[in-house]
Order: C-alpha cells, then structure tokens, then sequence
C-alpha cells in the first residue's frame, strides 16, 4: 500500500445516528474507524438540530443508521451528511442495514407514487454509497435500477442458515408467500432441508389469508422463514393454520424486526421461537450479521483506495 493509500486507510470516521451507537461500535473495531459524535436533537417547534462534533476534512465518513420509523428519522439523517460535507468528507457513505421504502415498489391506483424510487432519490442527493442488508428486491429487480451512487447488498442467508442448523433439529422451511421463496430456497439450500412456500392473499395491512399448506413430515420442525415481519399478520395465519393442522409450533425467523403494534406478543405466542437478524435493535435479535456487514463496508471503503493507488 502506497503513502497515499493508507493515509487514506487512517482517515475513516464512523458515526452513529442515535439508537444505532451498539450496532456501529460493533462494526468500529473491524472497520478499524474513528468513531465520530454528533448531537442530534428538535428544537421546541419539531425542527431537526445536528452538529457534527467529530473534524471529519478529509476523510472517509460512514454514518450508521437502520431506516425503520423512517420519516423520523431520515431529515437529521439527511442534515448530517450535509453537515460531513460541509466538513471537508471526501466522501460521504450510509450504513442502512434495514433500508425503508422498498415495499412500495410500483402504482397500483391512480395518484399514488413509486415511493421507492423517490427515497432512492434524497439519498442519492447527499450520499456516494450505501451499505444495506437484504432490501425488498420483489418488482425492483436491483437497487442499481433506482440508486445511482454504488451500493452493496449483505445476504442474510447464510447466517440465517448457520442459526438454524444450530438451533433446530430436522428443520422443514416455510415462505408465507410468494414473494419469501427467494429467501427460503437459498436458506433451505445452505441448511440441505426440505422446503416449501405458502400462496397468500393480502386484503390488507391487518388481514391475510394462507394457502396450500405442505404436507410436512411428522418428524420435522417447521420453520417459517421472511424478510421483514410487520404486522405479523401472513407469520402469524400460517402458525395458526401449521397449528391447526395438528403440527408443533413453528419457529419464526426474519431478517428485519419492524414488528408493528403487538406482532412480537401475539406471533410469540404461537410459535416456539422467534429469531430475527440484528439489522433492527429489537429482543429477538439472535442472529448477527456484524462480520458480513463489515465486509460490504471495507469493500466501500477500498474503492476509494483502489481509485486513489
């Protein structure tokens, strides 16, 4: 590495908007990155205040901060990277490990808007790469066609799958809907298990109806696999149905916990575990994605090395 090139290395700075300060202190020591400190707060009118407390010219800023309750949160999320700019930040990256908006990925009714797109949008804005874990990719088929800035994709799976073959004996896999077979057929590969996955129909937010439950083999351990639990409500028809089929509990693993209202309560009380990746703080975080996200964001990190040799 040339003189250049690690003075480079030396500069980066890694700052956590709050409530993601355990997340990004876990990624700091493998990053090998400063952890910078900003003061986040609303003035007594609801107006967001940042101040950048951490001198940032010249460097690599990666700013932490997993999008759920997005409106919240993305316009300090949006003032701080100005703020990094504003700086002297060579660049400016986002670390999103649950990355909002992706699921209203195309117009239905007249008047409504692909509001995916136009959150890719006000990122793009402000931000030279993005960092998430498994976004909703179902009618986008990749987050290069609405992101312009360069963006890594952490996989789930793998970690997903070394959870369970600990933790579960004989796992069958489920997918409530159509849209989880992606996930559900790479786990069940990883773990060599049987899977299968449900037909759904959504009538709304709160109401879901399951179909074409499998034939599951009595000595099997269902377990139903999906990208994000909401409300809980396609999770918690198919535990039902699973259950009225005579079946054990099922054990509940998802990449994101959004967990509206009382879907963690009513969704623990029917299955026999609920297992979810840390890419939201949450108390069924199990299954932690620390090493892969590192990877994604020292790849992020090397372009600039690699542009700069």
């Amino acid at each position: 590495m040339n003189a250049s090139a690690t003075e480079l290395a030396a500069q980066r700075v890694l700052i956590a908007m709050p409530g993601c300060e355990a997340a990004a202190m876990r990624l700091a020591v493998p990053l090998s990155t400063e952890q910078g400190h900003a003061a986040v707060s609303r003035f007594p009118d609801g107006e967001s205040y940042v101040r950048l407390c951490t001198p940032v010219r010249g460097a690599e800023v990666a700013i932490f901060c997993t999008l759920d309750h997005p409106d919240t949160k993305l316009l300090p999320l949006l003032w701080l990277a100005i703020a990094a700019r504003e700086g002297g930040a060579h660049r400016v990256g986002l670390i999103a490990p649950y990355l909002a908006y992706m699921r209203q990925d195309a117009v239905f009714h007249a008047g409504e808007i692909r509001a995916a797109e136009h959150f890719a949008g006000l990122l793009d804005g402000v931000f030279d790469w993005l960092v998430t874990v498994e976004p909703h990719l179902h009618r986008i088929p990749s987050l290069s066609d609405i992101y312009r800035m360069p963006t890594r994709t952490v996989e789930a799976a793998p970690a997903i799958a070394a959870w369970i073959n600990t933790h579960v004996q004989a796992p069958f896999l489920i997918g409530p809907d159509d849209e989880s077979r992606q996930w559900v057929e790479q786990v069940a590969g990883i773990c060599k298990a049987p899977w299968a996955t449900l037909s759904k129909t959504r009538h709304s937010a709160w109401h879901v109806e399951v179909a074409d439950l499998p034939e599951i083999p009595p000595q099997c351990v269902p377990v139903l696999v999906d990208d994000i639990v909401s409300t809980g409500r396609t999770m918690l028809t198919t535990a039902q149905h699973l259950r009225a089929a005579g079946l054990p509990p099922p054990v509940c693993i998802a990449v994101h916990a959004v967990f509206a209202a009382n879907a963690y309560r009513e969704l623990c009380a029917v299955s026999s575990d609920v297992a979810t990746c840390d890419t939201i703080p949450h108390p069924s975080n199990q299954i932690a994605l620390t090493e892969p996200l590192a990877n994604a964001v020292s790849s992020m990190f090397e372009l600039q090395l690699r542009a700069s040799a």
